[in-house]
Parts: C-alpha cells; structure tokens; sequence
C-alpha cells in the first residue's frame, strides 16, 4: 500500500493537531496533545476497528489467553497515553505487539507514541501498517497525514486529506478531515500550502458540523482567521474555543498561547 491514500474510509471526529510555535512574542508553546494523545478523542472508526479486533477473540482456545492479554497491554498503554506515561504506553503497546502482531489498533497507537517522540517517519510506517490490515481505519489515515506534514511532506498531507473528503464520509469523518485541511491550510510554514480564506471556509464548516462544540474545530477557526488578517475574528473564537465545555488543561495553556499571539497581530505556524 505504501503512503498512497486509503479507499473505503470511515469517519472520525475532529482531533488534536500538534502546534509547537513561537512567535516573536518568546512565548512557550505547549503541544496540542501531540495528535489525539486522548482516547477520549478517540472516534466511532476507531472504536469500530477495536470492535472488530476484539470480535477475532472468537478462535481456538489456545489462543483466546493470548489475545486477551494482548488486548489488555494494548489498552493499558492507551490509558498511560492519555495520562501522559508515554514510556510506559510505549512499553506497553510493544509487549502487545509482540504478543499479537495482528492488533492493528496497537499499531495506530504506537504510531501515535511515536508522534509524541517527535518520530515521525516511524509514526507514518505504523499507520501505513495498520491500513493495511485495516483500510476503513480513518484514525491511522488522518494521523499519517498529520505525520507526513511534521515532516514537510505538504502535499503528501493534504492529499491524503482531500481523499477522505472526497468519499464523503460520515459527520465525524467530514468534520475531522475538514478541520485537518483548514489546519494545514492556515498554519503550514510553506506559504505555498497556505488560504486564509479556504481554511475559513473548511473550519466554519468542521464548526457547524460539530454544532460548535469541539474546542479544537473552533481553535482552528480562529487561526484561520488569523492567517486572513482578521485578528479581531481571531480572538473572538479562540476565545470561545476557551470557553468550550470540558477544555482540558493543556489545550487551555495552547489556547492562550494562541490568544495572545493573535492579540499581537500574529499568525499560528506549525513547527515541522
């Protein structure tokens, strides 16, 4: 399959993209969980991919310990994610690797350790892995392109992108992948790859999709005004990307981040 887009995909909601810009301002930069570093991001094509890997428990009896331990390292490591033990998540995910190579979802979730440890191109091979044994494994798609845009690969990223846009996917799918545009579109360090006005357009979309109620669609609106120059815009909704429901503390800290920078008339850019 190599890095081509995936066919057949199955949609996600909106998640994290990494941001670890500084701007003029010196400010420090928390990372936006470092690309769905939350299974409480996690999605319906996710979950389904973790239905359909459990639903295999059914084989020979010899087995059924084996799978269930391996189950068990892969969601501990999942949890130790989410809390921020990435050592431990990475151990974790290994031993389930080890002890079932066929657990594609530990893939995606090694792959996003990887991400966490800034590699990438292990990041992408571990997706790439998982959609093979997986094709309507949206999660591993999209977070391949956000991989691929860490290491410069622009137009590798947003085709990637546009495939799952174009198959139109369900709600959470079109939204996710329609944010991840609009991130790219208003935050990629290439000019070339940069629209103000397009990311406006993919992020109020993303937003009324997910009713106005996902913090990061919301924060990615608001940079994507910031890269039309209109700062006051900009404020506004990271503003309300703030005042989100359930906003976790480290989002809070990379919002204000954001906040500030569009206060002083600058953009958000994404580090490669």
């Amino acid at each position: 399959m190599g890095n081509a887009p995936v066919s057949g995909l199955m949609p996600v909601r909106s998640a994290d993209r990494t941001d670890s810009s500084r701007g003029e301002l010196g400010l420090s930069a928390s990372r936006r969980n470092e690309l769905q570093s939350e299974s409480a991001h996690e999605t319906p094509a996710f979950a389904e991919a973790t239905a359909r890997q459990a639903a295999k428990l059914v084989v020979s009896d010899s087995r059924i310990h084996e799978r269930e331990t391996s189950l068990k390292l892969w969601q501990d490591a999942e949890t130790q994610l989410k809390n921020g033990d990435i050592e431990s998540a990475h151990r974790n995910v290994e031993a389930a690797l080890r002890s079932d190579p066929t657990l594609y979802p530990a893939l995606y979730t090694r792959a996003k350790v990887f991400i966490r440890k800034h590699k990438y191109e292990l990041a992408v091979q571990d997706c790439t892995n998982a959609l093979k044994q997986d094709t309507t494994f949206v999660e591993a798609a999209l977070l391949r392109a956000s991989a691929n845009a860490k290491l410069g690969r622009y137009a590798a990223s947003l085709k990637e992108i546009e495939h799952v846009i174009s198959i139109r996917p369900r709600i959470d799918g079109l939204a996710r992948a329609m944010a991840e545009r609009a991130w790219l579109r208003a935050t990629c360090p290439d000019p070339s790859f940069r629209n103000g006005r397009q990311a406006i357009n993919d992020a109020t979309a993303a937003c009324k999709l997910l009713e106005w109620r996902n913090e990061d669609a919301i924060d990615t609106l608001a940079a994507a005004y910031a890269e039309a120059g209109d700062f006051n815009s900009a404020v506004r909704y990271e503003q309300q990307a703030l005042g989100t429901k359930g906003i976790t503390a480290e989002d809070t800290k990379i919002f204000q981040y954001h906040l500030e920078l569009f206060k002083h008339h600058q953009p958000v850019r994404s580090s490669r």
